[in-house]
């Protein structure tokens, strides 16, 4: 089948009206599908890879992320290359390049190789998620919203399904080389990206969106929920993995094996968390998320506390890995509460805000970890209180002048 000729742009309502696999929503999907599958696979390997080829220890393990995430903490950039590209042509740049620098990370197996290389793809991740958060809210009807995330989630889910899939099953019959895993996956990554620059038309969103520095102190609560999740995010990031190669010897097949777990789970409860937010509000899914959150960094600690088995620890991971994923409801908050034209900045202002403590954190917990793991998870706990105790701030039907609980109504003129 040939593709289509390309077409140089199409507004959203024409879109919608395509065959359903040249849908703005399809091309989402798509480009979710392929973005996880290289980042899982890179996540998925990492530990093993660090640990038996570069022998990274604690402290260099927080080094190599901390590196990761300063292309995230500069998401704010994108606001600038937002007036120069349009959001969809940079955001399929981002992420060929996320599949570039994954192709290239078993290619130089050395502290500074792994740096540099881990910059670069995180480059192309962070500034493709940054984008894509950007046209997931431009491009989905707010009613919409929840149900299709949930879709896009469990699409992640499968590209992540398919990578640690294929990992245990080569590693264990094929003898594949790090070299080989790395670029099968970066290569699939690119041609993702190269099939929706061909087959996709240029869609052109409903508003035009804002082209400068936003920060609005109505979206302070949005604000304070991402700014959490990210220094939150960094302990099981960073750490999760890397304990199960450490503490308990998990080959990199275990490692893939539990992730293979956690992604079959997703794909069908993906869909059904997304379905479960559009009915009873992004509130009930954020305190569950929170509660739930605060629970398993006490049993993480535990671990190590009561030497607990391998057991409890894989049960844990895929618990843990399930609550983060219902972090998506942030997403549809503040699709209830902004502007439309403030979507775009706002994404990358937030993505800044994100990362800020994952610049220091992984680097500083790192060298908590090498005196005691569990003092990290009891900081994790810690986060996770405060997360919850904003989660409680989160209105149960959130609109423009109603951000917060504390909010008199939407007939009142909040400050920006």
């Amino acid at each position: 089948m040939s593709l289509p000729r390309y077409r140089p742009e199409m507004s959203l309502a024409e879109g919608r009206a395509l065959p359903r696999w040249r849908r703005p929503e399809s091309m989402l999907i798509l480009m979710a599908f392929g973005s996880m599958l290289a980042f899982s696979t890179w996540m998925a390997v990492a530990a093993n890879f660090i640990i038996e080829v570069v022998h990274f220890d604690g402290s260099d393990n927080g080094w190599m992320h901390t590196v990761r995430e300063i292309p995230g903490f500069l998401a704010f950039l994108a606001i600038f290359i937002f007036a120069l590209i349009k959001e969809q042509t940079f955001g399929l740049i981002s992420l060929f390049l996320l599949g570039f620098g994954s192709a290239l990370t078993a290619e130089f197996p050395t502290l500074q190789g792994v740096l540099v290389v881990t910059f670069i793809s995180s480059l192309g991740f962070h500034y493709f998620e940054t984008v894509a958060q950007s046209l997931q809210l431009q491009w989905l009807p707010k009613a919409e919203a929840p149900r299709i995330l949930g879709r896009i989630v469990s699409a992640a889910s499968a590209g992540a399904l398919v990578s640690y899939g294929s990992i245990v099953l080569a590693w264990e019959f094929f003898d594949l080389s790090y070299r080989t895993i790395y670029w099968a996956s970066g290569g699939f990554c690119m041609a993702v990206a190269l099939v929706c620059w061909l087959a996709y038309p240029q869609f052109r969103s409903d508003t035009v969106q804002r082209k400068d520095f936003v920060v609005k102190r109505r979206y302070w609560l949005y604000y304070a929920l991402v700014f959490m999740a990210g220094a939150r995010r960094q302990i099981f990031t960073v750490f999760a993995a890397f304990m199960m190669v450490e503490l308990y010897g998990f080959h990199l097949h275990h490692v893939a094996g539990l992730m293979l777990l956690n992604y079959c789970v997703m794909i069908f409860a993906a869909p059904l968390i997304g379905r479960v937010i559009a009915r009873r509000g992004e509130r009930l899914a954020l305190i569950v998320e929170y509660s739930g959150l605060l629970t398993v960094f006490l049993f993480y600690a535990g671990l190590y506390w009561f030497a607990w088995p391998w057991e409890a620890a894989a049960a844990l991971y895929v618990v843990d890995h399930i609550l983060f994923t219902m972090a998506f409801a942030q997403k549809t908050y503040f699709q209830k509460i902004a502007d439309p034209e403030d979507q775009a900045p706002t994404a990358a202002v937030a993505f800044t805000i994100n990362h800020i403590a994952a610049v220091f954190l992984p680097a500083l917990l790192g060298y908590l970890w090498l005196v005691d793991p569990a003092s990290v998870y009891s900081l994790a706990a810690a986060m996770a209180c405060v997360s919850l105790f904003l989660a409680t701030l989160v209105p149960r039907h959130p609109e423009k002048g109603r951000e917060t609980r504390l909010a008199r109504g939407p007939l009142a003129q909040p400050a920006e």
